[in-house]
């Protein structure tokens, strides 16, 4: 059984308080991924942060104790991340090089390219976010976005629509890396699909220009079902794929959002697995609390970060839910603020 003590929450500044948008609207911070590149947090929202000193990449300090400083925020402005848009979760390649980041894949306008925005994969060298470049575009020369790998998630995932949620780096057999795509919903339309915990995958490489090139066809790889699991008491959907290389295995970040007798309850689970157990299909644990019970976030659990060989940093997107519950003793948070949990893991 693997076991997590919380060690604190929180809250991080993701922008100005007050912050609005062109429409005057007040900005809501969602952040939906973060990784930790040995340095510091790198997060995203998966809502746009308007400013032309911003954007919906940022990064941001971390104390020895795992406590995040939003006074050294840092937003990542090159053009492929500020023109990507709904983030949705961040990897480092297996050697730890490499920075990716994935967008939701979830629209798509087949008329035009006007929804290009929600489909990318990028990758930077790490520290050195001013080299993104796009993975797998469409060939035809001034089209962002990765077109060429929408077209393969569609063959690989098999539905007209899709949620990508999760991206993972694990090491491949021959020396290369195995890239994961969690799926959280698949179905015919966005308002016609069922949540899912999926994962697909192919191999890649590096290029000698620093891009990333699957070496084998996209496929699925894995999928298992929360509900069979005793104390999962909502329908949840994979919200996160996390490596964690100090203990060589996958966890799996699931969350629900639900509505009951009118009620709304929001939440999450977290999972874990050894690489030869998801490379054998076998169920993954579910992480126990200290009363060895289910671990139950009371936030939506959208974004993880393996800090080091005991320690999980977890983001929550409560899209427009204000309140903060444990995460601290004010009623609510402010728009732009993100909780967190920090997480110590035993087993």
């Amino acid at each position: 059984m693997t076991q997590a003590t919380i060690l604190s929450h929180g809250t991080m500044h993701c922008f100005p308080t007050g912050l609005r948008d062109e429409q005057d609207r007040l900005v809501n911070v969602e952040v939906s991924a973060v990784v930790y590149d040995g340095q510091r947090l790198i997060l995203a929202s998966d809502k746009p942060i308007p400013g032309a000193e911003r954007s919906a990449v940022f990064a941001m300090d971390i104390s020895d104790q795992g406590i995040p400083d939003d006074t050294t925020l840092e937003y990542f402005t090159a053009g492929p991340i500020a023109r990507a848009t709904k983030y949705e979760d961040f990897a480092l390649t297996a050697d730890g090089k490499y920075v990716l980041a994935t967008t939701g894949f979830d629209r798509i306008d087949n008329e035009s390219h006007d929804l290009n925005d929600y489909n990318h994969l990028l990758i930077w060298p790490l520290g050195e976010p001013d080299k993104v470049k796009t993975v797998d575009p469409d060939p035809r020369d001034g089209v962002e976005g990765s077109l060429e790998l929408r077209s393969k998630l569609n063959a690989a995932i098999g539905k007209p629509y899709y949620k990508i949620e999760g991206l993972a780096a694990i090491p491949g057999k021959q020396g290369d890396g195995l890239l994961l795509f969690g799926v959280r919903e698949q179905g015919n339309a966005h308002d016609d699909f069922e949540y899912v915990c999926r994962v697909v995958g192919a191999h890649y490489k590096i290029t000698a220009d620093g891009n990333l090139e699957f070496v084998d066809e996209l496929r699925s790889l894995y999928r298992f079902d929360p509900g069979q699991f005793e104390g999962v008491r909502h329908v949840c959907g994979l919200s996160s794929l996390e490596y964690d290389p100090f203990n060589d295995r996958l966890y799996l970040l699931t969350s629900f959002e639900t509505e009951i007798e009118g009620v709304e309850h929001i939440g999450g689970y977290l999972w874990v697995m050894a690489l030869e157990d998801f490379a054998a299909n076998k169920s993954p644990a579910l992480v126990i609390d200290a009363e060895g019970a289910p671990l139950e976030f009371e936030h939506k659990a959208e974004g993880l970060a393996v800090l080091d060989k005991a320690r999980l940093f977890v983001a929550y997107d409560n899209d427009r839910h204000m309140g903060l519950g444990d995460i601290d003793e004010r009623d609510e948070r402010y728009a732009c603020e993100a909780p967190y949990t920090l997480l110590e893991m035993t087993s």
